[in-house]
């Protein structure tokens, strides 16, 4: 199964909303539904979309769940936007057997966290981890910057963009916006720094950031590519107003079982993604009142009920 056609790393810029893994009532994938999800995508404009991620519960996937899901994302897809899978894993071992896995799929780039169980690394242990990787595939790698105890500095993002030609930029998370600004004012010119900064994509976008690959992007696809275009247009006073609206909207889903009311949130919008795996407990009555207020107001009109 293959792409029509692989993006280069540069090609690779704008919203690219990871997409949330649908289950049933009993934790199985859901491939008719990631199907109209991916569709739904494509039709508010993404400029690429990213399964296997956080927001997608990559970190419950199986090697071979994995593998279905990008899959079907590039066969749908079709070579219209970038595909960057996503890859959670402990080990560099356990990360390229995850990454072969996906080798014949055609997609564009992989989006690897530093391991994240516990341990903090040091410089040189991440280096031979992403060094490792890209050699046993050879698909460029965006680092995502997100495990609070593996944090990985500017210094060391910056030397591992600039050695290895593999890895072709980074995912910064953890809303470091500070982080964000040294990446893109010292990155090269061809690396790509994206946002996953929720409550912050205006200013993000306003620094530069080459795209966004953040949870607030599955939630509400269309009014973010909004948000980057008025930006893009450099029409900033429209961009701050939407921005407000948006910070409105990852307020009602901000929390810690955040991924259950963003999947709520798309569920409103008539992709029924259901629940996440457990433990994550399911949006309450309040996060769903919270959560349909704040759509209503993004997005201009009632919504009707689709999702309990």
């Amino acid at each position: 199964m293959k792409n029509a056609k692989i993006f280069k790393p540069e090609d690779i810029v704008g919203i690219l909303p990871p997409l949330l893994t649908p289950f049933d009532e009993n934790e199985e994938i859901r491939d008719d539904i990631l199907r109209q999800e991916i569709k739904y995508m494509l039709d508010q404009g993404v400029h690429g979309v990213v399964p296997g991620g956080s927001a997608g519960e990559g970190n419950t996937l199986s090697i071979d769940e994995l593998r279905r899901i990008v899959g079907i994302t590039c066969e749908e897809v079709n070579g219209r936007t970038p595909v960057v899978a996503g890859i959670i894993a402990n080990s560099t071992r356990d990360a390229i057997q995850r990454a072969k896995a996906l080798a014949d799929l055609g997609v564009s780039a992989l989006q690897i966290t530093p391991v994240h169980y516990i341990y903090k690394n040091d410089d040189e242990a991440m280096i031979r981890h992403f060094g490792k990787i890209y050699d046993a595939v050879g698909i460029p790698i965006i680092i995502y910057n997100v495990i609070p105890w593996n944090y990985l500095s500017v210094d060391l993002l910056i030397k591992l963009m600039k050695d290895n030609p593999g890895i072709c930029g980074v995912k910064q998370s953890a809303g470091d916006l500070k982080t964000m600004a040294d990446l893109l004012l010292r990155c090269k010119p061809e690396s790509r720094i994206y946002a996953a900064i929720d409550a912050l994509l205006y200013p993000t976008f306003a620094l530069g950031a080459h795209g966004a690959i953040s949870q607030i992007l599955s939630a509400v696809p269309g009014p973010c590519v909004d948000l980057w275009n008025l930006v893009q247009k450099g029409d900033h006073k429209n961009a701050l107003i939407l921005h407000n609206q948006l910070l409105k909207m990852w307020n009602s889903i901000s929390g810690d079982n955040r991924l259950a009311v963003t999947k709520y949130t798309l569920g409103l919008q008539g992709i029924p993604v259901g629940n996440p795996r457990g433990p994550l407990t399911p949006a309450s009555p309040t996060q769903k009142i919270a959560a349909k207020a704040a759509l209503e107001e993004l997005l201009g009109s009632k919504i009707e009920l689709m999702a309990t």
